[in-house]
């Protein structure tokens, strides 16, 4: 039986990266059933909305969901599409591995680490106002729920994955109720259920640095909302940039796959985009609803055509100067 996936294509180079990776998917064999829908900058010409409803509701009904970048104004305009989905369907980790790719050359080589980030509290709860003119606050939410919930998901992913240890980033020597609690839930959920799970927690200012320095003395990092966005992305950078990583939003009934870099704006149309983040962001998927074999298949495959390193194949992000179209063509020739 087929399983049905909510296909948003998103802004810019969305529809370009998100259409080179289902050709990909389809020929590798999944059981899948695509059902595409609008958002983002895109739907506000076509149905007068950001998210519209018949994207919402198909989503609540298959609980499964990828995506391509979204645009999100800055400094004014709608507030993120992302954060919105995240809330909605209490999407409450954020999944992003990182891994060192054979053919993508960078400082570092065997980088193997995953930032789990907790998705729906912290600073990005959104919620902001004017104390006085000139004098605006944010409040950074933290329960011990939403704690709690994050830790024992990167504890039991650890677990799950064969992963040996968890590090909390965290900034308790200054927000020491906040990030107190953090630091609080996640060492009773590794005395719960961690057994085997080394556990080393690491101010975030440190643990930067450190990043930096041997990233792969790092597994598993673990981190509230705000750190996790920030990091994420640092890690990205260790291993090639935003375009060859991908990214997961996961509750305990619905997830949503992403691709975590922008809607680029300036190359959409020119067929230029890199569609690897979406195809790995696919393959999490796969792996996800149980298709693995189909997922091994891909990875195997964008793995060969990375090795291979034909300038006439990669995009010009991965030092080629390939098209979308070649660089897709070679990874179904590889299948």
């Amino acid at each position: 039986m087929k399983r049905t996936v909510c296909l948003i294509p998103g802004d810019g180079i969305g529809p370009e990266v998100t259409g080179a990776a289902r050709r990909v998917i389809d020929a590798a064999g999944a059981e899948l059933e695509w059902l595409e829908l609008p958002a983002g900058a895109g739907a506000i010409e076509t149905h007068g909305d950001i998210l519209p409803e018949p994207t919402i509701a198909a989503i609540e009904l298959h609980r499964l969901a990828l995506k391509g970048p979204l645009t999100t104004p800055i400094g004014k305009g709608f507030k993120s599409i992302n954060v919105a989905l995240r809330k909605r369907f209490n999407l409450y980790a954020a999944v992003r591995p990182v891994r060192s790719l054979a053919g993508v050359k960078t400082r570092y080589e065997g980088v193997e680490l995953v930032v789990v980030r907790e998705n729906t509290e912290g600073l990005y709860s959104g919620i902001e106002h004017e104390v006085v003119p000139g004098v605006v606050e944010s409040l950074k939410i933290a329960t011990r729920v939403g704690c709690e919930r994050i830790a024992r998901f990167a504890f039991r992913y650890a677990k799950e994955r064969g992963r040996a240890r968890v590090t909390v980033f965290h900034k308790a020597n200054i927000m020491k109720m906040s990030d107190g609690l953090f630091l609080e839930c996640a060492r009773k959920v590794h005395e719960e259920i961690g057994a085997g799970i080394e556990y080393q927690e690491l101010i975030v200012d440190n643990g930067c640095m450190q990043l930096v320095r041997d990233p792969t003395r790092f597994d598993i990092l673990l981190m509230e909302n705000l750190y996790g966005d920030l990091i994420s992305d640092l890690c990205a950078g260790l291993v090639g940039g935003l375009g060859v990583v991908p990214g997961a939003n996961i509750g305990d009934d619905c997830a949503i796959f992403e691709a975590v870099h922008g809607s680029a704006p300036d190359i959409a149309g020119k067929n230029v985009a890199n569609p690897l983040a979406v195809l790995v962001s696919r393959v999490m998927m796969l792996n996800h609803i149980g298709e693995n074999a189909a997922g091994q298949r891909i990875k195997a495959a964008y793995d060969a055509v990375l090795t291979a390193g034909d300038p006439a194949t990669l995009t010009p992000d991965l030092g080629g100067r390939g098209t979308t179209t070649a660089f897709t063509d070679a990874i179904l020739a590889r299948l």
